[in-house]
């Protein structure tokens, strides 16, 4: 009976690390043709704002690189850093 609570309390743990740890593994994203949705839920520190104006510039002018991002308003060059590996293009 003690070995089934012991197991229990490793699986409630584990479980809560995979949820709290799920938004620091996000997935890679095509900025040029993902949804505003999809830009928000793939790139840390990009709300649906931010999203949306990655979303419109990218639309205008394809962009083909990071740094094409730093014409976007509201994304700078700490942000760019931090969303970089996630872009694909």
């Amino acid at each position: 009976m003690k070995m089934h609570k012991i197991k229990l309390l490793l699986l409630a743990f584990f479980s809560l690390f995979l949820v709290m740890s799920a938004p620091a593994y996000a997935a890679p994203v095509n900025v040029n043709t993902a949804s505003i949705d999809e830009i928000a839920d793939s790139l840390n520190g990009v709300g649906p704002a931010k999203a949306e104006a990655i979303s419109t510039h990218c639309k205008k002018v394809k962009c083909q690189s990071p740094e094409d991002l730093l014409e976007v308003k509201g994304i700078g060059e700490k942000t760019l850093m931090k969303i970089s590996e996630d872009l694909r293009f």
